[in-house]
C-alpha cells in the first residue's frame, strides 16, 4: 500500500487528474437486491398468480453481484454454466423450487440443483407469472415475434387496483395531492394526476399524550379538510403510502385503503392482437412454425377462415380457450393442450400448439435486454443451454 502512495505522489498534476477522473467514473458494486428490485419494476411480483413461487429462491439478497446468467430454466446445466461464466446469480423464467421441499439429499433434479448452488454460492431467482401478467412480459414477446398490432389483455387480473381516501387541511392539500401523484397514485389510463376531492369540515380531540397540529389539547377543534381521493395500482402501495405519511401535517393521519373490482387493461394473462393483413390457416400455421422455431404445431380442425385475429398465451394455456374465443380471435396460439381440449375451438378458430418452451423461449431475450441496459458494471449473460425437456423426431 505505501508503495502505492509513492507512485501517486510522484505523478504530475495532469497524470492525477486523469486517475481521479478515473476513478470517479468507476462504478460501484451492485447486490442481488439492486438486480432483483430492477427485475420487479418491469413485473413487480404482487401479480404472480397466487399458486406460484416467485423471488430469490436461494441466496442472500445483501449478495455482490458477479454476474448474472439468464435462462428459461433452471437445472444443473445452467449452474453448472454460472460457475463456468463466474455468475453467481442466476435470472430463470421458471422457479426450480414450486412446492415445499421437506428433504435436501439430492435425490431428484430439484434437490440436485439446489443443492449445487448452495455448494458454489449461487442465487437463484425466477419471476414466472409476475411476467407472464404485464403488458410488456411473455405475451407481449410473442406478439413482437408475429409482428401483431392492436394488442389488449386477453383475461384481464382482478383486484390489482387500490383507491386511497386520505383526510388533510385544505391548506396542506396541493402539496399532498402533488405527493401521491409524484409516488405513483391517480393514474387511469392515459391520464395522470387523477383525483376526487371533496370539501368538508374534520372534527377531533386530542388527550393529554397527543401532539395536535392544529388545536389545542383537551379541546374540541374543527377543521376545513379536503378528502382526496385516487386510485393506484396495487405494486405502488407502499411508495404512496411512504408519501402521504412524509407530507401529511397531522400527528395522526385518517385514511381508508380499499380494493377495487375494476380491471386494469395493462395486467392479465394472455394478449389479443392482429396482423396487418390477414392470411390463409396453411400461412398461419408455416409462419409460426418458422417464427417460433418448431419442427412441429399441433392444431385443431381447420375451419376455412381466414387469420386476422390472434390470442396467444405462453405457457400451458388450455385455461383459456372460451376467453379466446369471446375475444372474437380466429386463432388461439399456446401450447400443453389435452387431447379433448381441441374439440372446444367448436370450428370457432384454430387452436395451435406451438409446445411450452417454444411460446416462451423469447423471455430470456426480454430479460437479457432489460438488465443490460442498467447494470454495465458485470456481464448479463444469456445462457446458451437448451433447456427444453421435450424432444421431436
Amino acid at each position: 500500500m505505501f508503495d502505492k502512495f509513492k507512485q501517486i505522489a510522484l505523478l504530475n498534476t495532469d497524470d492525477f487528474n486523469n486517475i481521479f477522473i478515473h476513478l470517479s467514473k468507476e462504478k460501484p458494486m451492485h447486490t442481488i437486491q439492486d438486480i432483483t428490485n430492477h427485475i420487479e419494476e418491469l413485473c413487480p411480483l404482487q401479480y404472480a398468480e397466487s399458486f406460484d413461487n416467485v423471488g430469490l429462491l436461494v441466496g442472500n439478497p445483501s449478495t455482490k453481484v458477479t454476474g448474472v446468467l439468464v435462462s428459461l430454466d433452471c437445472l444443473e446445466t445452467i449452474v453448472e454454466e454460472a460457475i463456468e461464466k463466474k455468475c453467481n446469480l442466476i435470472v430463470a423464467f421458471h422457479p426450480i423450487v414450486f412446492s415445499g421441499l421437506k428433504k435436501l439429499n439430492g435425490a431428484t433434479y430439484v434437490e440436485r440443483v439446489v443443492i449445487k448452488a448452495i455448494k458454489n454460492d449461487i442465487a437463484i431467482y425466477a419471476m414466472h407469472t409476475a411476467l407472464d401478467n404485464v403488458f410488456e412480459g411473455v405475451n407481449g414477446m410473442i406478439c413482437d415475434q408475429l409482428q401483431l398490432t392492436n394488442r389488449n389483455i386477453l383475461i384481464p387480473q382482478k383486484s390489482t387496483l387500490k383507491k386511497l381516501v386520505v383526510y388533510v387541511p385544505a391548506k396542506n392539500a396541493t402539496a399532498l395531492r402533488k405527493s401521491l401523484f409524484d409516488s405513483g397514485a391517480g393514474a387511469i389510463g392515459n391520464y395522470d394526476n387523477c383525483s376526487f376531492n371533496i370539501e368538508g369540515k374534520g372534527t377531533y380531540r386530542g388527550n393529554e399524550a397527543s401532539n395536535p397540529t392544529l388545536g389545542n389539547i383537551g379541546e374540541d377543534h374543527t377543521e376545513n379538510e379536503i378528502a382526496i381521493s385516487v386510485v393506484f395500482e396495487k405494486h405502488k402501495e407502499r411508495n404512496i403510502l411512504k408519501a402521504m405519511f412524509a407530507n401529511h401535517p397531522y400527528e395522526e393521519i385518517a385514511y381508508e385503503l380499499s380494493t377495487l373490482e375494476n380491471k386494469v387493461s395493462t395486467i392479465g394473462m394472455g394478449m389479443v392482437g392482429e396482423f396487418e393483413t390477414a392470411m390463409s390457416e396453411e400461412a398461419f400455421l408455416m409462419y409460426l412454425k418458422k417464427q417460433f422455431k418448431t419442427p412441429c404445431i399441433k392444431h385443431s380442425k381447420k375451419t376455412g377462415k381466414l387469420i386476422k385475429k390472434v390470442a396467444v398465451l405462453g405457457g400451458a394455456g388450455s385455461f383459456a380457450i372460451e376467453n379466446a374465443i369471446r375475444a372474437g380471435a380466429d386463432a388461439y396460439v399456446s401450447a400443453d393442450f389435452k387431447y379433448h381440449e381441441f374439440y372446444k375451438a367448436e370450428d370457432q378458430l384454430i387452436i395451435a400448439d406451438i409446445g411450452h418452451y417454444e411460446s416462451e423461449q423469447y423471455t430470456k431475450n426480454l430479460l437479457v435486454e432489460f438488465l443490460t441496459k442498467k447494470f454495465t458494471n458485470f456481464a448479463i449473460i444469456l445462457s446458451d443451454k437448451i433447456t427444453n425437456p421435450i424432444y421431436y423426431i
